[in-house]
Protein backbone atom coordinates (compact mmCIF):
# COMPACT_ATOMS: atom_id res chain seq x y z
CA UNK A 1 0.00 0.00 0.00
CA UNK A 2 2.59 2.34 0.70
CA UNK A 3 4.06 2.05 -2.61
CA UNK A 4 0.34 2.43 -4.58
CA UNK A 5 -0.05 5.66 -2.94
CA UNK A 6 3.65 7.10 -3.02
CA UNK A 7 2.49 6.01 -7.18
CA UNK A 8 -0.93 7.40 -6.90
CA UNK A 9 0.25 10.94 -5.41
CA UNK A 10 1.73 11.54 -9.30
CA UNK A 11 -1.85 11.06 -10.76
CA UNK A 12 -3.67 13.45 -8.12
CA UNK A 13 -1.78 16.28 -8.13
CA UNK A 14 -2.26 16.70 -12.10
CA UNK A 15 -6.25 15.64 -11.61
CA UNK A 16 -6.69 18.09 -9.28
CA UNK A 17 -4.26 21.20 -11.26
CA UNK A 18 -6.80 19.92 -14.34
CA UNK A 19 -10.03 20.35 -11.88
CA UNK A 20 -8.95 24.08 -11.07
CA UNK A 21 -8.08 24.84 -15.06
CA UNK A 22 -11.46 23.54 -15.78
CA UNK A 23 -13.55 25.64 -13.35
CA UNK A 24 -11.20 28.68 -14.65
CA UNK A 25 -12.54 27.56 -18.30
CA UNK A 26 -15.72 28.02 -16.82
CA UNK A 27 -16.52 24.42 -16.71
CA UNK A 28 -17.97 24.74 -13.06
CA UNK A 29 -19.89 21.18 -12.72
CA UNK A 30 -17.09 19.28 -13.91
CA UNK A 31 -15.12 21.26 -11.34
CA UNK A 32 -17.85 19.71 -9.18
CA UNK A 33 -17.84 16.41 -10.06
CA UNK A 34 -13.67 15.97 -10.46
CA UNK A 35 -13.52 17.27 -7.02
CA UNK A 36 -16.18 15.11 -5.47
CA UNK A 37 -14.64 11.71 -7.49
CA UNK A 38 -11.21 12.80 -6.08
CA UNK A 39 -12.11 13.23 -2.65
CA UNK A 40 -14.19 9.32 -2.72
CA UNK A 41 -11.20 8.53 -4.18
CA UNK A 42 -8.67 9.11 -1.53
CA UNK A 43 -10.99 8.71 1.15
CA UNK A 44 -11.54 5.44 0.23
CA UNK A 45 -7.18 4.94 -0.30
CA UNK A 46 -6.57 6.74 2.70
CA UNK A 47 -9.29 4.59 5.26
CA UNK A 48 -8.10 1.10 3.15
CA UNK A 49 -3.94 2.56 3.74
CA UNK A 50 -4.75 3.41 7.47
CA UNK A 51 -6.05 -0.06 7.94
CA UNK A 52 -3.38 -1.73 5.57
CA UNK A 53 -0.31 0.46 8.08
CA UNK A 54 -2.19 -0.58 11.46
CA UNK A 55 -3.62 -4.05 10.90
CA UNK A 56 -0.88 -6.13 8.06
CA UNK A 57 2.19 -3.84 7.63
CA UNK A 58 5.04 -3.48 9.94
CA UNK A 59 6.65 -0.26 8.07
CA UNK A 60 8.60 0.13 10.84
CA UNK A 61 10.71 -3.18 10.24
CA UNK A 62 11.02 -1.99 6.47
CA UNK A 63 12.21 1.86 7.66
CA UNK A 64 14.75 0.57 9.63
CA UNK A 65 17.36 -0.51 7.15
CA UNK A 66 17.32 2.85 6.39
CA UNK A 67 20.33 5.12 7.48
CA UNK A 68 17.64 7.86 8.40
CA UNK A 69 15.56 5.64 10.90
CA UNK A 70 14.32 6.50 13.40
CA UNK A 71 14.80 10.09 13.77
CA UNK A 72 14.99 11.74 10.50
CA UNK A 73 11.77 8.90 9.12
CA UNK A 74 9.89 10.07 12.27
CA UNK A 75 10.55 13.76 11.67
CA UNK A 76 9.75 13.32 8.14
CA UNK A 77 6.65 11.61 8.98
CA UNK A 78 5.54 13.63 11.41
CA UNK A 79 5.78 16.63 9.41
CA UNK A 80 3.86 14.56 6.61
CA UNK A 81 0.92 13.90 9.16
CA UNK A 82 0.33 17.64 10.04
CA UNK A 83 -0.42 18.34 6.31
CA UNK A 84 -2.17 15.25 5.57
CA UNK A 85 -4.54 15.80 8.75
CA UNK A 86 -5.25 19.63 7.61
CA UNK A 87 -5.77 18.37 4.30
CA UNK A 88 -8.71 16.40 5.38
CA UNK A 89 -10.24 18.64 7.24
CA UNK A 90 -10.05 21.79 4.96
CA UNK A 91 -11.28 19.15 2.06
CA UNK A 92 -14.08 19.08 4.13
CA UNK A 93 -15.23 21.82 5.09
CA UNK A 94 -14.60 23.71 1.46
CA UNK A 95 -16.66 20.35 0.01
CA UNK A 96 -19.64 20.78 2.65
CA UNK A 97 -19.97 24.53 2.59
CA UNK A 98 -19.80 24.25 -1.46
CA UNK A 99 -22.41 21.59 -1.74
CA UNK A 100 -24.66 23.71 0.87
CA UNK A 101 -23.76 27.02 -0.57
CA UNK A 102 -23.47 27.06 -4.30
CA UNK A 103 -26.26 26.80 -6.87
CA UNK A 104 -26.78 23.86 -8.61
CA UNK A 105 -25.75 23.31 -11.44
CA UNK A 106 -23.04 25.38 -9.56
CA UNK A 107 -22.56 28.70 -10.57
CA UNK A 108 -20.71 31.66 -9.08
CA UNK A 109 -22.60 33.68 -6.54
CA UNK A 110 -21.69 35.20 -2.76
CA UNK A 111 -19.58 31.97 -1.92
CA UNK A 112 -17.46 32.27 -4.37
CA UNK A 113 -14.70 34.57 -3.23
CA UNK A 114 -14.40 32.24 0.27
CA UNK A 115 -14.44 29.04 -1.74
CA UNK A 116 -11.82 29.94 -4.09
CA UNK A 117 -9.69 30.91 -0.82
CA UNK A 118 -10.47 27.93 0.42
CA UNK A 119 -9.97 25.53 -2.02
CA UNK A 120 -6.13 27.31 -2.84
CA UNK A 121 -5.39 26.51 0.69
CA UNK A 122 -6.81 23.11 0.43
CA UNK A 123 -4.72 22.72 -3.35
CA UNK A 124 -1.37 24.03 -1.80
CA UNK A 125 -2.14 21.69 1.65
CA UNK A 126 -2.29 18.95 -0.65
CA UNK A 127 0.35 19.30 -2.70
CA UNK A 128 2.13 19.70 0.47
CA UNK A 129 0.81 16.20 1.34
CA UNK A 130 2.22 14.97 -1.35
CA UNK A 131 5.82 15.98 -0.99
CA UNK A 132 6.43 15.08 2.25
CA UNK A 133 5.10 12.11 1.67
CA UNK A 134 7.53 11.54 -0.63
CA UNK A 135 10.16 12.56 1.19
CA UNK A 136 9.31 10.63 3.72
CA UNK A 137 8.58 7.33 2.11
CA UNK A 138 12.41 8.58 0.38
CA UNK A 139 13.95 8.63 3.50
CA UNK A 140 11.97 5.85 4.81
CA UNK A 141 12.64 2.84 2.49
CA UNK A 142 14.47 4.15 -0.68
CA UNK A 143 18.01 5.32 0.56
Amino acid sequence: MLDIVFLAMFLVLPVMAWSIAAVRRGHYALHKRTQLVLASVLLVAVTVFEVDMRLFTNWRARAEASPYYPGGVYWALYVHLVFAVTTVLVWIWVIVRALKRFDRPPAPGSHSASHRRWGWIAAWDMVLTAVTGWIYYVLAFWL
